[in-house]
């Protein structure tokens, strides 16, 4: 890549969003936003070339995008009234010949932009799929990869939370102060499940999508620097970053898991850990701890150098007050990895028989997988293997299934003391 080509892939990262939400909250066009701003880019490589990357090149590709926007918008004769609502401010500057535009002049439509994306009368499917292609620039088949579906399927349910948006007049807005922290989480959550499914795949040969996750944190940094007096905002973005420190170490040479207690802790991050406890103390110092912070608490708890330092009985209370705001049957096992860390395995295998008995969790692999290892810790070899054939039966990634086999293969050949 060379020097053009990689200040055009970083103008990408930090002004796609950018780009994007002005044009829509001038033009009201969600296509033409997007369609115009890869053409600035598309320009930007051949302009570049030529005459050198611009001092401000976030502005120039503004100007670029705005100026093709309002083009098509005067030779379209069925959009006149349209063009005159977008109030023109500026004479029409040829975009091989641009004068760039002062970036404090450009308002920041970000905000505006994701909540529209995570309204919550959209799918959560067409959200996450919706935030990506504007706030991020992925493609359509970029998205479909990451969810593992075809591109004319993700292609879809982009057309229809367009239509949606503009069928129900979905407001581009930051929401009323009454609403902000009920759609504040909506839009956290979206951030949330697109880092998930990047650190831990829901399936596929892969249990990690580098690219998925790295775009979620980005969001989550963008969302910080929009919003940094909300500690969950704050907090998300702790979890992400205290999270992606350990990604390094979690496969090895071959693609194969290591468990948390058994991984390199020298092949962690530590920048990111040092800014995700950053993070967590200025979430912190606002005095609401919330499930995001509770949870980046939690990985705090993990980012010790050492396993055997690990605190076991604190993220076993972390995962109680958790479950006191945001009780799910997930928290629920998670908590019972717990208190088996804390007070034994019988212990954890008594919550784990409380939530077996609930059902809502037969599906899940990491149930069976949970009781598996609580029985392996115990010594009961044929037992664990039982829990370790359940467990691979419904394990959804290719590495799973192969630390789950190599457990299996460890029951059946141990032999008996």
């Amino acid at each position: 890549m060379n020097s053009v080509e990689a200040a055009v892939s970083d103008a990408f990262h930090a002004d796609w969003g950018r780009i994007v939400a002005s044009l829509i909250g001038r033009t009201g066009d969600w296509d033409l936003a997007e369609e115009c701003t890869q053409e600035a880019f598309t320009q930007a490589l051949v302009s570049w070339a030529n005459d050198g990357v611009p001092e401000r090149p976030g502005a120039w590709l503004t100007t670029v995008a705005r100026n093709r926007a309002f083009d098509r918008l005067r030779r379209r004769a069925s959009e006149t009234r349209k063009l005159q609502e977008v109030s023109v401010t500026s004479t029409h500057i040829d975009a091989i010949d641009v004068v760039e535009m002062d970036e404090e002049q450009i308002p920041d439509e970000r905000l505006r932009l994701v909540f529209t994306c995570c309204h919550p009368a959209l799918a959560l499917e067409g959200r996450t799929a919706l935030t990506l292609r504007t706030l991020a620039g992925l493609t359509t088949a970029e998205i479909a990869r990451a969810f593992l579906v075809p591109e004319a399927t993700m292609a879809k349910r982009l057309v229809r939370a367009k239509q949606k948006i503009q069928r129900a007049g979905i407001p581009y807005r930051v929401p009323p102060r009454h609403l902000l922290a009920e759609r504040t989480a909506g839009v956290l959550a979206v951030v949330y499940l697109l880092f998930n499914e990047g650190y831990g795949a829901s399936s596929g040969a892969d249990l990690v999508r580098v690219d998925l996750s790295a775009e979620a944190i980005r969001l989550g940094r963008v969302l910080a620097a929009l919003m940094p007096d909300d500690p969950e905002v704050l907090g998300l973005l702790g979890l992400l970053l205290l999270t992606d420190a350990r990604r390094a170490a979690r496969l090895n040479d071959d693609g194969d898991i290591v468990t948390l207690e058994d991984q390199d802790r020298t092949r962690w991050d530590g920048a990111l850990i040092a800014e995700g406890f950053h993070l967590l103390g200025a979430a912190g110092a606002l005095e609401s701890a919330g499930p995001y912070q509770l949870q980046a608490a939690i990985a705090s708890c993990h980012a010790d150098p050492e396993a055997t330092n690990t605190d076991w009985e604190k993220i076993s209370n972390l995962y109680e007050q958790l479950a006191a705001i945001m009780p799910s049957p997930v928290v629920s096992l998670n908590h019972a990895v717990a208190v088996a860390m804390a007070h034994g395995p019988e212990a954890g295998l008594a919550r784990l028989d409380e939530l077996e008995a609930q059902g809502s969790l037969s599906q899940y692999h990491l149930l069976p997988a949970t009781r598996a290892d609580l029985l392996r810790r115990l010594g009961h070899r044929d037992a664990a293997a039982v829990s370790y054939r359940q467990a691979l039966a419904l394990a959804p990634t290719a590495p799973e299934q192969r630390y789950l086999q190599r457990r299996l293969r460890e029951m059946e050949e141990t032999p008996a003391p």
